[in-house]
């Protein structure tokens, strides 16, 4: 399929495709199915008129405005439903593929709309009607990795019947449609670098009715796979039905036959002791049990260690006091305490000789006798043995006397 088709072929392809596709309105109702992607445009120009006008009549700027979606009641939205809005001047879009779980429950959905100028907002309500059908999930489904799209670019409703019309002309199904698109990074994927307009990547995955075409099944051929696992691009016969508008990842592809999928437990198994069973209401206990008497945890909790305690109390007082070993550790202990006692009484008592330092000086010349350095209480304990004396008092220097001699003056 090319990549520019006509409008009447368009028209044919979005009619085939059970895609449901809507326009933000206040307090609106809308109808999906379950297992068929869903598409809501949050339009800027909806809620322009709610807000105060543009103070710049005829710019062609407008008022950046941003949008916050939430399930009545709670703080996020149903697990189903996604919304992204690029930047402040761009649509959003509420997307997503709504399980079998939610059928029958509607959910209503809060989009309050904010004015970054003006710090206004705007709240009004999506009333989203889940509907079963027997018709899905259709059992063949397909899974694409698209590298040159964003997920809003590929949520367009023009891009999107494009890519739709060409699966449809390598698969020749009976019904067609899409069941959900995720966004790369969603998966893991990484940010792209700002250069080169690279884009995120987007999983599309679409259902069908029929068994998958021999195009697709190229790719679960050995030599395909080796190239993949050489990080190689694959040869696909049907690729060029796609690279004229979309970079397709042929290594990525997910074929699925949800006939032939085994489910992991065909039966629950039993719970456990202590689980609440799956169905019922929760019963407490009555506030007229009787309270449980811990006085004798006490008890025992404090006389065991007492018991073991005063056991071994006495185990040491026998062994210390009454066995042979125990009295002549005693006894030594006291004699070591008496000798010790003795020692320190006899060095008190010790009587130390005055050194020759401290005794009085005799002057031969003057016959004055000077006084020792220390005096009688000095603590001689301490005392060094050679004093010093050149500080002393009154202290005569004797003459030397020299020979008579002409070489002596």
């Amino acid at each position: 399929m090319m990549c520019t088709m006509s409008a009447a072929a368009v028209s044919v392809w979005l009619g085939t495709v059970v895609t449901i596709l809507s326009r933000s309105h206040a307090d609106r109702n809308v109808y999906p199915s379950a297992g068929v992607l869903f598409v809501h445009v949050l339009e800027r120009e909806h809620f322009k008129g709610e807000f105060p006008p543009y103070p710049k009549s005829g710019d062609a700027s407008s008022d950046p405005i941003t949008f916050n979606t939430n399930l009545m009641g709670y703080p996020d939205r149903p697990g189903w439903l996604r919304y992204i809005q690029r930047s402040q001047r761009s649509d959003g879009v509420l997307y997503g593929s709504p399980t079998a779980r939610y059928v029958g429950k509607p959910s209503v959905i809060e989009i309050t709309a904010y004015n970054r100028r003006t710090f206004e907002t705007a709240r009004h309500n999506l009333v989203i009607n889940i509907m079963g059908t027997d018709e899905f999930p259709l059992p063949y489904q397909a899974e694409f990795y698209i590298k040159n799209m964003n997920v809003e670019e590929m949520l367009a409703s023009e891009v999107l019947g494009d890519f739709l019309g060409a699966v449809k002309n390598i698969w020749q199904p009976e019904r067609l449609n899409a069941i959900n698109i995720t966004s790369a990074l969603d998966r893991g994927g990484r940010v792209p670098l700002p250069i080169n307009n690279l884009k995120e990547g987007v999983y599309v995955m679409v259902g069908a009715d029929v068994p998958f075409s021999s195009c697709l099944r190229e790719v679960e051929s050995p030599h395909n796979q080796l190239r993949c696992s050489q990080e190689m691009e694959p040869a696909i016969s049907c690729d060029k039905k796609f690279r004229a508008q979309f970079d397709i990842d042929w290594c990525k592809i997910s074929l699925v036959d949800i006939k032939k999928v085994v489910p992991v437990y065909i039966t629950r198994p039993d719970p456990g002791t202590g689980i609440l069973p799956e169905f019922g209401e929760y019963n407490p206990p009555s506030e007229t049990l009787m309270g449980r008497n811990y006085f004798s945890d006490f008890l025992i909790t404090l006389a065991v260690p007492s018991a073991v305690a005063l056991v071994l109390f006495f185990i040491l007082g026998y062994t210390m006091c009454c066995r042979r070993e125990g009295v002549i550790q005693l006894v030594h202990h006291g004699s070591i305490q008496k000798s010790s006692k003795e020692l320190r009484s006899m060095s008190k008592n010790r009587e130390i000789s005055w050194p020759l330092s401290t005794l009085p000086v005799f002057n031969p010349v003057s016959g004055e006798v000077v006084p020792p350095i220390h005096p009688d209480n000095y603590e001689t304990t301490s005392m060094p043995l050679m004093q010093t004396q050149t500080n002393l008092q009154n202290q005569i220097t004797i003459p030397q006397q020299r020979p008579s001699g002409k070489w002596y003056s």
